[in-house]
């Protein structure tokens, strides 16, 4: 096995720098909550931010491509910043999932994906796990519980073929994209309705290409996770801090120190945990699967805890609309589900080492 590093790098310290300082100028919390009223106003402005203009839609794509050859690693990073601040922009969709499907492709949709001139999404329910059964398309049909599809360009969608599932670029106008209430909306889903395919075949072996996706998603899924429950720790710690009760302050009550600790040490083993996932992703090391498994099983659930305890310890201002901890509580709740349940990935790691039932 491959020995791996998994302490942050300069240039991957540099690059959270960046990503935090662009997100703090223009994704307050007010923009973000504004979602929820139906004014997605923010999205497209922020994505150019993110894609063009610090280049990061091409952080996955080759050199050669048009794309700045980087590794899961980066993007991890990019991803924890962007779960810090519940940033509604497709990088996770379309710059690692639908991106990690076209790798490999002579296609020129990578150099477009790259330059931030198209956005790309996969069309599976964002539910899929990467060693559940790759749904494809028959002749048409919907799929229901599409992540990205409203910022997309380009569907890419598995097509079920006599000689087996190949993945087709199809326009985002030539099917049917109906929005879905969401949970959490700064990920709003959609459902998407095919009358037939007019697309491009681009990859012969579709379900190598979504599963090979879909780990990746899932993987660095964690990372993002990791992000918004440090978050939630650090503002629940500044908040306690300064919030006075019974004529002292809330933090210094034994019970929270308790509670806080608790959640302090999930938030650095779920790090570590996501941090390994990565690594495995960048080196193509085969024990991704086990990693990625592990990193979603546990980052999901304590991306949800740290979420509760925020909005828990945030007291009677933790429920309000205007408070952003609800931000953070639907995001995590949403991606419980994403690329597959803690306890389908915790089945699955049981196949993976042999682990009798």
């Amino acid at each position: 096995m491959t020995e791996l590093n998994l302490l942050y790098t300069d240039v991957e310290d540099d690059l959270r720098a960046t990503v935090r300082a662009v997100l703090s100028a223009h994704c307050d919390p007010s923009s973000v909550t504004a979602l929820y009223d139906g004014d997605r106003s923010l999205v497209a402005g922020l994505w150019k931010n993110i894609a063009v203009d610090l280049g990061l839609a091409g952080l996955l794509v080759p050199e050669e491509h048009g794309g700045a050859g980087a590794s899961a690693r980066e993007a991890a990073v990019v991803l924890e910043e962007l779960g810090r601040f519940v940033a509604p922009v497709p990088f996770l969709t379309s710059s690692v999932v639908a991106t990690t499907a076209l790798l490999g492709s002579a296609s020129s949709l990578l150099g477009e994906l790259a330059a931030g001139e198209r956005t790309a999404a996969l069309v599976v329910p964002f539910s899929t796990a990467a060693h559940a059964p790759v749904p494809a398309v028959a002749d048409g049909g919907t799929v229901t519980s599409v992540a990205g599809a409203l910022e997309a360009d380009v569907l890419l969608v598995p097509v079920a073929g006599p000689e087996g599932i190949a993945l087709h670029a199809v326009a985002a106008d030539a099917a049917r994209i109906t929005p879905v209430a969401s949970l959490d909306m700064t990920r709003q889903l959609a459902d998407i309705t095919f009358d037939g395919f007019a697309g491009q075949p681009l990859v012969a072996d579709g379900e190598a290409a979504v599963r090979r996706a879909l780990l990746a998603g899932s993987g660095l899924l964690a990372s993002e996770q990791c992000g918004s429950a440090r978050w939630c720790l650090e503002e629940t710690v500044a908040y306690l801090k300064e919030r006075r009760q019974f004529g002292r302050v809330v933090g210094g009550f034994q019970a929270i120190k308790h509670r806080l600790a608790d959640l302090y040490t999930g938030v650095e083993s779920a790090t570590a945990t996501a941090r390994y996932a990565a690594a495995t992703l960048a080196a193509a090391d085969p024990d991704a699967p086990v990693a990625a498994g592990v990193a979603q099983a546990y980052c999901s659930d304590l991306a949800v805890l740290a979420a509760e305890e925020a909005v828990q310890l945030h007291g009677g201002m933790g429920m309000t609309w205007e408070h952003p901890t609800h931000l953070y509580l639907k995001r995590a709740k949403a991606d419980q589900i994403a690329f597959g349940t803690a306890g389908t990935h915790r089945a699955h790691l049981a196949e993976l080492i042999a682990l009798p039932a």
